[in-house]
């Protein structure tokens, strides 16, 4: 693809993104690579460390390898203004306008004073945690920790690869984002069937965590929030998640908001003794909105600057 048509394949996808949403259910690629995972979960192994490790990284890699094959076969395809296509095949890999819905449902019901509602939308939108006995401060700190967390999962690490390797990256890496949201849980079923996806996952989100850190920093400061603060928390607390990713984002929020965000029992990020309330997560979608819009440009300015990539595979230039 073109360099000016890969970046207004990017542009595209974020404005349809920002007009429409996400798609039906059973129209949604997401939707699909689960139902591709269920499939491989009826015939895993029950027992056996090492068949239960090859058998979820075959699943991942042959799942990843399937659903970037169309982004692979409409790079080759040589039709005029068949690239359009393109736009809605980025689009559903990954998603801002639901991100912050998600987060405004939660903030109308705090506001509202309903506590219960705000403690189910948390769960049903947001973390996988229980919620029913969170009292309010730990429901906002679940939410802004979510939003911060997703701003990776949910546009830096597609658009991320969308940059480096076209359609084929961003699905692959949506892929393996949503096997190890489906697999990657430490539990006995789970612990050696989706290490492979939690590791895959690690890695791909290695670099877009740190660069999703940095520009919360910068997002905090167009926010009128706390950029040195988020500076400090971030460096200073990004160890404290057993995730190598989720808190590098985490810390930087938690500093710019001059908040503590904590899950009882696993992590505490210190940065700083305001309130948790309706206004915390308010504050904190700001900043997200900020931060998301220094990620759209930025990915726009990287695939200018570098151009489309060399791969032997594609028989052209790629993306």
């Amino acid at each position: 693809m073109p360099l000016a048509e890969t970046v207004l394949t990017l542009l595209g996808a974020v404005l349809l993104d920002l007009l429409f949403g996400e798609p039906p259910g059973p129209l949604h690629p997401v939707v699909w690579m689960g139902h591709w995972l269920n499939g491989w979960w009826r015939w895993r192994p029950q027992q056996g460390r090492a068949r239960q490790f090859l058998f979820g990284m075959t699943a991942v890699l042959l799942g990843a390898a399937l659903f970037a094959l169309p982004g692979l076969v409409l790079a080759r395809a040589r039709v005029p203004l068949l690239w359009l296509l393109s736009i809605p095949l980025l689009k559903v890999t990954f998603a801002i306008r639901a991100l912050l819905r998600a987060g405004g449902e939660v903030q109308e019901a705090l506001e509202q004073g309903n506590l219960p509602e705000a403690r189910r939308r948390v769960r049903w939108h947001l973390v996988g945690r229980e919620t029913a006995d969170l009292p309010e401060p730990l429901v906002v700190s679940a939410t802004v920790e979510s939003l911060a967390e997703n701003i990776t999962d949910g546009l830096t690490g597609p658009l991320f690869w969308f940059a480096l390797f076209g359609l084929p990256g961003a699905w692959a890496y949506r892929f393996c984002n949503t096997a190890d949201s489906m697999w990657g849980h430490h539990r006995p079923e789970t612990e050696y069937l989706g290490k492979f996806a939690a590791r895959a996952d690690d890695v791909l989100n290695w670099l877009p965590a740190r660069l999703t850190a940095l520009l919360i920093v910068a997002g905090a400061a167009l926010a009128g929030e706390d950029p040195r603060g988020a500076w400090r928390t971030m460096w200073a607390q990004h160890r404290r998640t057993l995730s190598p990713n989720a808190g590098w984002t985490m810390a930087a929020m938690a500093g710019a908001l001059g908040v503590t965000l904590e899950k009882v029992g696993y992590y505490r990020l210190e940065g700083g003794d305001g309130p948790l309330d309706a206004r915390t997560v308010r504050r904190a979608l700001r900043v997200v909105r900020w931060t998301m819009a220094l990620m759209v440009g930025g990915m726009a300015l990287l695939v200018g600057l570098i151009g489309p990539v060399q791969l032997p595979w594609a028989g052209s230039s790629w993306p």
